[in-house]
């Protein structure tokens, strides 16, 4: 896999010199295995997600990561600031009282972060066997049970230049752009993925609540625009909610196969892989293929359900709204007029306001490693097993954790699709206001020193 970097080799050690950085020395197979449960040995894994998750890296039989390994991707040397660094270094577990040992399935990328960390005065070990470790059966992996949802931009490359592409077997794809409003006001669909449709959430939602339309009305959209169920979908947004919103609902709707551009248009065009301006206009299929909903429990609809299940099945709530709208300071809308949460509601992290969920991202706007996002819940009472159900202010937000906890193998989570917007509507629902018993804003442990790019507010 090859990323675009801005130092070469050279100038990286350089660096590294100028730095008086420690020496990098390598680390075998068998002492790494010694190594795993050293709590002194921090194990980074610095490839795209894809192959963390559990996609085999080139040459592979096997995918996935070392057990304990957490993840600091080359890609994001340039987007972390300098004096955040060390502090954001540090919120990972990589602090320099600890021994680093960074493996990769690119040489380049695996010289590279190594050199940028001994220059920073780490303690730096590489592994540079990886491959051949993963070829062995008995060196211990780790893989997500979903992790063929999420994909690289070299895996939608491949699908699109008829090359074999893992996990793919299908002989039917379209890629669609997702943001809201028709195509004639797609902003983010002008340059575009070749060969990319433009998908208007408002072919699966609909004003005033913004929850899921009448089963029918997204059956004949799904068929006008030529998405039926036995078709491989992928999705892709500028802002990433709209994507993830529309891969909750053709999964709840019931298409099989529907995976998430992880990283977007942002990572295709860092790889100089083809775009067009043209627009794309889908062929109508003749049927979807099944009655919608296929996944009826991925959806909780609106608050009387909830609340239902809260006193009957212990549902926890888990609000993925910003701080100042749980705490009931602003209600986050133009077209909300009611501020708070539900009452009972768990804050789950979210973002600086209700267009983003920076919290859940790394710094080269890919999804956040689901190790670091579950270690944030665990203080927040969330655990695996609990009955959750993840909402926002509409639903964009909410399917960012929904997704994160399904392709990890966590079966009991839902959308309350209704959010804050349909439970403000009515006066008969409990209502919380401030942080419960006085709680301080939790640590999302994620501060690199630039903002993620927020894209267009979901329908602000």
């Amino acid at each position: 896999m090859k990323f675009k970097t801005p130092c070469l080799n050279a100038c990286v050690l350089l660096a590294l010199a100028a730095c008086d950085g420690k020496t990098v020395t390598d680390i075998e197979t068998a002492e790494l295995l010694q190594r795993l449960d050293n709590s002194d040995f921090v194990i980074i894994d610095s490839r795209h997600d894809s192959f963390y998750n559990g996609f085999k890296s080139p040459n592979a039989i096997r995918g996935g990561h070392i057990p304990g390994a957490i993840q600091f991707s080359t890609t994001w040397l340039e987007n972390i600031s300098d004096d955040k660094f060390e502090q954001f270094a540090a919120d990972k577990g990589i602090t320099k009282d600890k021994t680093l040992v960074f493996y990769d399935d690119n040489p380049d990328d695996l010289e590279r972060i190594s050199a940028e960390f001994a220059a920073k005065g780490y303690n730096v070990r590489v592994f540079k066997e990886f491959i051949n470790y993963a070829n062995v059966d008995s060196n211990p992996l780790v893989s997500f049970p979903n992790y063929t949802w999420s994909v690289s931009p070299q895996w939608l490359n491949a699908v699109i230049n008829g090359e074999k592409a893992e996990s793919y077997d299908n002989d039917r794809f379209m890629v669609f752009e997702v943001s809201w409003g028709p195509l004639e006001t797609a902003n983010a669909y002008v340059q575009h993925i070749v060969g990319a449709y433009h998908f208007d959430t408002d072919w699966v939602e609909n004003a005033p609540v913004w929850n899921l339309s009448d089963p029918r009305v997204i059956e004949q959209n799904l068929i006008k625009n030529g998405i039926s169920k036995d078709k491989t979908i992928i999705l892709y947004s500028d802002n990433q909610l709209a994507a993830q919103r529309v891969f909750w609902a053709l999964k709840w709707a019931g298409v099989e196969d529907v995976r998430y551009l992880n990283g977007g248009l942002y990572m295709w065009k860092d790889l100089d892989y083809r775009t067009e301006t043209k627009v794309n206009v889908p062929q109508p299929v003749e049927a979807f293929g099944t009655t919608i909903p296929q996944h009826p429990q991925y959806n909780i609809a609106m608050p009387r359900q909830a609340l239902k299940a809260m006193e009957e099945e212990n549902l926890k709530l888990v609000s993925i709204r910003s701080w100042d709208e749980y705490t009931g300071k602003v209600s986050g809308y133009d077209y909300i007029p009611g501020k708070g949460e539900p009452q009972g509601a768990i804050w789950g992290f979210a973002g600086t306001d209700s267009s983003n969920v920076a919290d859940y991202y790394d710094p080269d706007g890919t999804l956040r490693n689901p190790y670091e996002i579950f270690n944030l819940w665990q203080a927040q009472g969330i655990r695996r097993g609990d009955r959750l159900a993840f909402y926002c202010g509409t639903g964009w937000r909410a399917g960012v954790p929904w997704f994160i906890t399904q392709m990890t193998g966590w079966t009991n989570t839902a959308v309350y699709d209704g959010g804050w917007n349909a439970w403000q509507m009515d006066s008969e629902f409990p209502v919380q206001k401030g942080a419960p018993n006085n709680m301080r804003k939790p640590d999302p442990k994620n501060d690199f020193g630039k903002l993620h790019k927020a894209g267009a507010s979901c329908k602000g």
